[in-house]
């Protein structure tokens, strides 16, 4: 970040000039007459996103034009930042609804780019910082969006529960956090049940695991976040055709998104004991595999039917929520890519999330708009409990009949999460066409929003 946010302001830097529609003509009008005449020439409108260089007499850039459009979204210095020739550049001016912050956040987020595989040839634009920025706060929100980023992207022969693990750990390290690690049979012996179920029939190198991160003071309210870990999912025996199963690696996605905001919180030193529990797993098949029709007992002692070896993710989280509500935390928040019907309900921009505690969810909707980090409400309506209704099990894993798919997921972990406060996420963690500071590919989703909400509650 030190190479790409300035903070001093060379001489040379080149001023952009952000200008919302509805301004253009007023700006205009307060240029230089060629430059209003090359602006109009060019066919400027000021348009989301747009881009209008302008070349001095030699040749060299002069400025740069921005469009916001009408709506002055900051993610467009994202934008500006993938699209801009390499240079130094400063932003000219306030921008009305926009804060220092999020200029110096979404430029920094629009130079992302995976290159543990293709390196890349490209020079980022540099920005000096606009005056006012926190650039303490905007780096470990970029240090920790890349860190999900990257763990999505990562493939599943080199992000598998092991690496998960070591991710983990580096991380832990970096902040003097504790991890500690149940693997392969010792879960059985430690009682959880569903985690080995669904991870037995991987490769002894990527044996199930549950990782458990713990930081911060004894006695500060407990906040415990759980994060689904399926590293790859095959679908098991009810194996997942060719289409499905392509971007399978990002089914971690919910562990990433978990340890990119344990990440911010333990770099903030927010007053709470951290716990992260992350249930690692591959989804794998063999001999060994886990079966549609067993009933597998949890740690919380429900019985479960299996329907669908491909409704996996609820098992792992259900016995690591059980295990997190064991200490009664004052928080539990699950991150999971759950469920094809929240996509289907709100696409993948979206961060769809279920609680039954008002409080929260006022205090993440406020957190999401001041991060442009967008989340929706859904309904843990209770009558859909008898859609998980087994005639030989306290429930079975996936309801039947289609209906409510992201909602009854909720309710299965509903019965895991406790009495206490909890929220749970169903996201898509991927990007699946590039946009203004995100380009395709792995993604944070509700990081950014649940950070604010928490620095809020335990800053």
């Amino acid at each position: 970040m030190s190479d790409i946010i300035l903070t001093e302001a060379p001489a040379h830097a080149v001023p952009i000039h952000p200008i919302r529609k509805d301004g253009l003509e007023d700006w205009l009008n307060a240029q230089p007459a060629p430059a209003a005449a090359f602006a109009r020439a060019a066919g400027f409108k000021a348009g989301e996103g747009e881009i209008l260089l302008f070349p001095s007499q030699d040749g060299a850039l002069e400025r740069v034009a921005l469009g916001l459009g009408g709506s002055g979204d900051p993610r467009l210095f994202g934008g500006a930042a993938a699209e801009l020739p390499p240079g130094d550049y400063r932003v000219e001016g306030a921008v009305d609804g926009v804060t220092p912050d999020e200029i110096a956040l979404f430029w920094l987020l629009g130079t992302y780019r995976f290159t543990r595989y293709k390196k890349s040839e490209r020079k980022d634009p540099r920005l000096v910082a606009p005056e006012g920025a926190d650039l303490d706060e905007v780096r470990r929100l970029q240090k920790s969006t890349f860190l999900a980023r990257d763990l999505v992207n990562t493939p599943a022969e080199d992000m598998g529960p092991d690496a998960l693990q070591a991710e983990v750990e580096r991380v832990g390290k970096a902040f003097g956090a504790r991890v500690t690690t149940i693997v392969g049979d010792d879960l059985l012996t430690e009682n959880f049940p569903m985690i080995h179920a669904v991870g037995r029939a991987a490769s002894k190198a990527k044996a199930p695991r549950l990782i458990d991160l713990q930081w911060g003071d004894e006695s500060a309210p407990k906040l415990t976040l759980v994060g689904k870990g399926v590293c790859f999912d095959t679908g098991g025996l009810n194996i997942k055709p060719a289409s499905s199963s392509r971007l399978m690696k990002k089914d971690m996605g919910g562990s990433a998104n978990a340890l990119a905001t344990a990440r911010l919180v333990m770099d903030a030193g927010l007053n709470v004991r951290l716990r992260l529990l992350i249930p690692a797993v591959e989804n794998n098949i063999d001999g060994g595999a886990y079966r549609p029709g067993d009933v597998l007992t949890s740690r919380k002692g429900l019985t479960v039917e299996v329907d669908n070896t491909d409704a996996e993710g609820r098992l792992v989280l259900g016995d690591a929520l059980a295990l997190a509500a064991e200490e009664n935390p004052d928080l539990i928040i699950d991150f999971a890519t759950l469920t094809g019907a929240a996509r289907v309900a709100v696409g993948p921009q979206l961060a769809p999330y279920y609680t039954d505690f008002q409080d929260l969810s006022d205090a993440l909707e406020s957190a999401a708009g001041e991060m442009r980090d967008p989340v929706w409400r859904m309904p843990l309506h209770k009558p859909y409990f008898e859609m998980l209704d087994s005639p030989i099990a306290d429930m079975v894993n996936s309801a039947s009949g289609g209906f409510a798919g992201s909602i009854t997921a909720a309710l299965f972990l509903s019965r895991f999460a406790g009495d206490g406060p909890w929220m749970h996420f169903d996201i898509y963690a991927w990007n699946p066409d590039a946009r203004p500071g995100r380009p395709p590919g792995g993604e944070a989703q509700g990081p950014r929003a649940v950070y604010r909400m928490l620095k809020a509650r335990y800053g």
